[in-house]
């Protein structure tokens, strides 16, 4: 059954081990989940309150709602 998961973060979660920091993801677009790969950056355009879909193939979004 598919879903829709609404995420509203447009960046990662920083946890700070012993060693160094390891970011996980937090806006759902990464392709390395659950680490973070950069791919939030494509989030830097969306409007507030707009519900957006990506295309899981380019990550590129494809409709606002």
């Amino acid at each position: 059954m598919a879903r829709l998961v609404k995420l509203d973060a447009t960046g990662p979660i920083r946890i700070d081990p012993q060693e160094k920091p390891v970011f996980i993801c937090a806006c759902g677009l990464t392709k390395n989940f659950p680490f973070c790969d950069g791919a939030h950056k494509k989030c830097k355009e969306e409007e507030p309150g707009a519900v957006y879909r990506y295309d899981p193939e380019t990550g590129e979004p494809v409709r606002a709602e």
